[in-house]
């Protein structure tokens, strides 16, 4: 077995530990593929001992079965088909039923005629990524049946990878229960076919090529021999449809971006690298490989925000046609920016990566957690694994980089979002089980099925946990919120005002509003009620600029004047829509005492979507049997904050805005700390 040489110390560090364990029963694949629809309890067993590993592999056993393909399929073959013609994959969904128990769906409505769904039973993003799991797994504890799931996850992907014609290299996305390929799915995926262009699932599938060679490559060198084509067939694909590119700069919206990303997504092409970084670890890659890390990677690094004050925070972009989205959805952009930095030897790959760690990801927690979008305000607070999971990934990925210990606390806050440190104070996660549930919503329910993306980004995350046993024992000890003081939204309609309230449509093609919006003309005003505070803040109007309007409007917090406020909308250029969504500055912070923030628009007219208030020193406490409490500075200047609870002792360490540790003090009860500009704290007892 070849672990990666990142995570080979670290998986034989604990290794024995893991293995003397008893664990949790897991089913081999055959027996997964023989079970009932309706065969795993949604959590009943008992509690694991506290040495037990996290990972448990019994549901995406579960959601595993057989499909044999029709013979002789045009561009479509597979490692030993003929010795072995039947293929396992993961059903795509699992509906919880009564009685704790799970059925297995596919995607699309169900014709009870022909047994085909309208998309399908299996889809390669999930294939691709069960994958991953099982030899992520497989490299930690050396178990067999997962060496033997990977082995046909990969085989079953590479299935569904188109082998010949225009197509070569591209991926069908949707496969039927009988292994009929279903490249055009209702609804309709695009590319429509899906094999007829680059996508996330063309990412995705290089992603468990890169990783399952580098796995295989001593195991097995005939397979993965196997896979080291059909990765170079992947990647020739990217080459001639996304690569062909580099060097290309364009325009969205006055922000320069890269011409060249897999379907012009930061998102979808950090899960490549992700892949290619592993080969290329692995050694003796195709230099068509190693050039394609190092070309995507450079995209990944061009779409990050220098500016940790501003929108996105530090951030890096996931799609380069838009400045005002960003998602926690397949947000491993600094994960693939990190590994890429130490695989490539290039540390300016690393910096966009630190930022978003340091600046974002501590915006993010204290504002809530990995919510689906801010668009750019948080509009979608659905929050699933696949968000959660990319964070933990991102930060630890970040810290195996840097050295820096505050992002491994970071990671572990992050993570124990699956133990119960989120809005619902609910398990997302269930380690008698190993599932992951499906999300969580706004009004803090919980959506109970538990599809193959939730579990397997659950068990990600979990299977980096049991790398890590104090990350684990950390992430599991405080698992409720006890204080959360972060990003909040204002919406601009609750004004009270002489304006209009006006009803945009909400998706802009490119962003989203929050909910209504407000119209000022000149002469007109705005007063918003944003309560006193025990410290100030900063307000940044979330303003809609279009082409065909400018306006000019004053800011002021009772007499207090904030700035004038001059905008217009910058040059469309690739975006999809003219005009754009962003969150504005003002020159100065609202003080503590101000309750109210009054808007008079000088010239032309001012439409808002909402305000953003964000606590210049934000704040989140986790308790349970540990305590641990974050505060983040937004601050240009350095901080004192009061943190710690009487009586109680705690280490405080102090990161600057780097993630470098500038100080640690052991404290009892309430102490002032400075925070230095930007930075952050964290205090664990």
């Amino acid at each position: 077995m070849n672990l990666h040489p990142r995570r080979r110390g670290r998986a034989l560090g604990v290794l024995l530990a893991i293995i003397a364990t008893t664990a949790l029963a897991v089913p081999t694949a055959a027996a997964a593929a023989s079970a009932p629809a309706t065969a795993v309890p949604a959590a009943s067993a008992p509690a694991a001992a506290t040495a037990a590993p996290l990972t448990n592999l019994a549901h995406l056993d579960f959601l595993l079965d057989e499909a044999t393909p029709p013979a002789a399929v045009p561009g479509h073959t597979t490692y030993r088909l003929a010795e072995e013609p039947t293929l396992v994959l993961p059903w795509t969904y699992a509906d919880a039923r009564d009685g704790g128990t799970f059925e297995r769906v596919g995607g699309g409505p169900l014709d009870p005629a022909t047994g085909y769904w309208g998309q399908g039973a299996y889809n390669a993003d999930d294939v691709s990524r069960a994958a991953v799991v099982y030899l992520r797994h497989w490299e930690l504890t050396g178990e067999a049946s997962s060496r033997d799931s990977a082995y046909e996850m990969l085989r079953a992907l590479a299935y569904m990878q188109t082998t010949d014609g225009a197509n070569a290299g591209n991926v069908v996305l949707w496969m039927q229960p009988d292994g009929t390929l279903n490249p055009s799915a209702e609804p309709v995926e695009l590319p429509d076919p899906s094999d007829s262009g680059p996508s996330y699932w063309l990412a995705r599938t290089i992603w468990a090529f890169g990783e399952g060679f580098a796995a295989f490559e001593d195991d097995d060198p005939a397979f993965a021999a196997f896979l080291d084509e059909r990765l170079t067939l992947a990647v020739d694909a990217v080459i001639r449809q996304e690569l062909v590119d580099y060097g290309t700069w364009k325009q969205a919206d006055g922000m320069r971006v890269p011409g060249w990303l897999i379907v012009d997504g930061a998102d979808a092409s950090a899960e490549a690298v992700l892949g290619l970084a592993a080969r290329v670890d692995a050694g003796g890659a195709d230099a068509d490989v190693t050039d394609a890390l190092r070309k995507l990677a450079e995209g990944i690094a061009a779409v990050g925000a220098d500016d940790q004050r501003s929108w996105p925070y530090g951030a890096v972009l996931p799609w380069a046609l838009s400045r005002s989205m960003w998602h926690a959805w397949g947000s491993q952009m600094p994960a693939a920016l990190a590994v890429a930095s130490e695989t490539l030897h290039a540390p300016s790959l690393l910096a966009p990566a630190v930022r978003d760690a340091a600046s974002f990801t501590t915006t993010l927690l204290t504002a809530g957690g990995p919510d689906n979008g801010w668009f750019p305000t948080p509009a979608d607070r659905v929050q699933i694994a696949y968000g959660a999971d990319s964070r933990v990934q991102s930060l630890l990925a970040v810290a195996d980089a840097t050295g820096s210990t505050g992002f491994d606390q970071l990671a572990a806050v992050q993570a124990a979002w699956f133990f119960g440190a989120n809005r619902a104070g609910v398990d997302m996660y269930i380690p008698a089980t190993g599932v992951t549930y499906d999300g969580l919503q706004p009004d803090g329910s919980v959506n109970r099925n538990s599809g193959a993306e939730s579990t397997i980004h659950g068990l990600l995350t979990m299977i980096a946990l049991d790398a890590r046993p104090a990350l684990a024992a950390r992430a599991t000890s405080v698992t409720d919120v006890a204080e959360r003081d972060g990003l909040r939204l204002v919406e601009a309609e609750t004004a009270t005002t002489d304006g209009t309230v006006i009803t945009p449509t909400a998706w802009t093609g490119e962003s989203l509003w929050s909910g209504g919006g407000l119209a000022l003309s000149a002469g007109q005003h705005a007063v918003f009620a944003i309560g006193r505070d025990t410290q100030d803040r900063i307000v940044q109007p979330v303003v809609w600029s279009a082409p065909d309007r400018a306006s000019s409007s004053t800011w002021r917090a009772d007499r207090l004047r904030l700035g004038v406020l001059r905008e217009t909308a910058p040059a469309q250029g690739i975006s999809p829509t003219p005009g754009v969504l962003l969150p504005r500055n003002l020159d100065r912070s609202v003080g503590a005492k101000h309750a109210t923030v009054r808007v008079d628009v000088d010239r032309g007219t001012l439409q808002l979507d909402a305000l953003l208030v964000r606590p210049v020193v934000s704040r989140l406490v986790l308790t349970g049997e540990g305590r641990t409490e974050l505060v983040h500075s937004a601050s240009t200047h350095r901080e004192p904050v009061l943190v710690g609870v009487r009586g109680e002792r705690a280490i405080a360490r102090i990161y600057d805005a780097r993630g470098r540790l500038v100080g640690t003090q052991p404290l009892r009860g309430e102490r002032t700390i400075v925070l230095p500009a930007g930075g952050f704290a964290l205090l664990e007892r």
